[in-house]
């Protein structure tokens, strides 16, 4: 009994940790494992806890490990890693080399931290893997370079996945269109052709309850399933709109995955089939044409905003019906917490919103006064604090309901 109760303990503490990282929209999906939140907020807001200026110009999102703070920058030409504690004050600052300063300057790509690892895509097509404690460069690949990669016309988004002793990224060469690297020495384990096309701004997810686990991300014309081990193509499906850009990673349940973008593109939802050898179309619509905001899957109805109209949707997860389509807030990011959605608007305003199919059930509201630029970051939940970049500065709200 002794045994078994060590064990049991020992799965659970692995678990608990397993929980404490958080990377590109928390594990993903945007949905953050929080309880205890506030069911509402004053109406100027929940408590600012601390805001942090001088991170440089970008739109990327905290990444949490080890009761530290990841989050990158620009400032001149290079790009910046900030290492910050819990209360905001920085712990420590690196240069990773060039990053994006061509159009909507500034960091892109979320850290992802694995094993003691931080991993890092600049926009310009490096990827950099660091200690976590040292910050000192384990290894480093201009994979554009390397494998004949095609940048794109806002720079690569891309937040790197990691899967077993994998990290996946997609170079958008004609040859070597995803690659699988090392995840300890950044040597090749695989590469796939996929379907030949340019890079798209989209982080890949991980399916691992299918009979052949798979890589599933999209490029600028297909959707695409892979092989995980070996990198071989199981499916693809056309998947494009005017612009080629589909930044938001696919949400998966249940042999379900949708797939939206904006630019009059909408929202398709696909089937697996054959233990995920194949796929077929369940159903397609020009609603819920998310930019890059991302949308979360509650109960059977998927929420997010929308490209063309500048509205915010509910949809039928199984098929497709529009329940709402509603102008109270601007487009943004949609992202959930105990029960509830944050939906931060490219206008700057957060709002806490109810999820029912009946309405947009805005519950609270404040605007995000600091920081400049474009509201695109998205904002993260950990430990009853809510994460917002707003340009160079990064703010800590209270939601903890105490």
């Amino acid at each position: 009994m002794k045994k078994i109760l060590l064990t049991v303990l020992s799965f659970c503490a692995v678990y608990l940790n397993a929980q404490d990282i958080i990377q590109w929209r928390g594990d993903r999906t945007g949905k953050y494992q929080e309880t205890g939140l506030l069911k509402s907020w004053p109406s100027t807001g929940p408590r600012l806890l601390w805001h942090f200026d001088g991170l440089g110009e970008g739109h990327t999102s905290v990444a949490i490990s080890g009761n530290k703070i990841y989050i990158t920058g620009l400032t001149g030409d290079k790009g910046y890693l900030y290492v910050l504690d819990f209360s905001g004050k920085l712990l420590n600052k690196k240069s990773y080399g060039p990053e994006w300063n061509n159009n909507h300057n500034g960091s892109r790509s979320t850290v992802t931290i694995h094993d003691g690892k931080l991993y890092i895509i600049s926009g310009v097509g490096n990827i950099i893997c660091m200690n976590e404690q040292t910050l000192n460069v384990i290894w480093q690949k201009d994979f554009l370079k390397e494998f004949k990669g095609r940048n794109i016309m806002w720079g690569l988004t891309e937040s790197p996945l990691i899967v077993d002793d994998k990290v996946i990224i997609t170079p958008a060469g004609t040859t070597h269109n995803i690659v699988a690297l090392n995840k300890d020495n950044g040597q090749l384990i695989w590469s796939s052709k996929g379907e030949g096309s340019v890079s798209s701004y989209c982080s890949p997810i991980y399916l691992n309850d299918q009979q052949i686990p798979q890589i599933v991300t999209m490029t600028a014309t297909h959707i695409l399933g892979l092989n995980a081990k070996t990198g071989e193509k199981l499916w693809s499906y056309p998947y494009e709109n005017s612009r080629k850009i589909h930044p938001n990673s696919p949400v998966y349940y249940d042999n379900m995955l949708l797939c939206t973008s904006g630019y009059g593109k909408g929202s398709l939802m696909l089937r697996l089939t054959n233990g995920g050898r194949n796929v077929e179309k369940v159903w397609e619509k020009k609603e819920l044409e998310t930019r890059h905001g991302g949308v979360i899957k509650i109960g059977s109805h998927v929420y997010g905003s929308g490209d063309e109209k500048k509205v915010w949707y509910c949809l039928d997860w199984n098929t497709g019906e529009t329940k709402y389509a509603d102008n109270s807030l601007w487009m943004g990011v949609t992202i959930a917490a105990d029960g509830l959605l944050y939906c931060y608007s490219e206008k700057g305003d957060m709002a806490l919103v109810k999820p029912t199919p009946e309405k947009f059930d805005i519950i609270s509201k404040f605007p995000v006064k600091l920081g400049d630029g474009t509201h695109w970051a998205h904002p993260v939940i950990y430990k009853g604090v809510l994460y917002i970049r707003h340009g160079d500065t990064l703010m800590a709200y209270d939601v903890k309901n105490n």
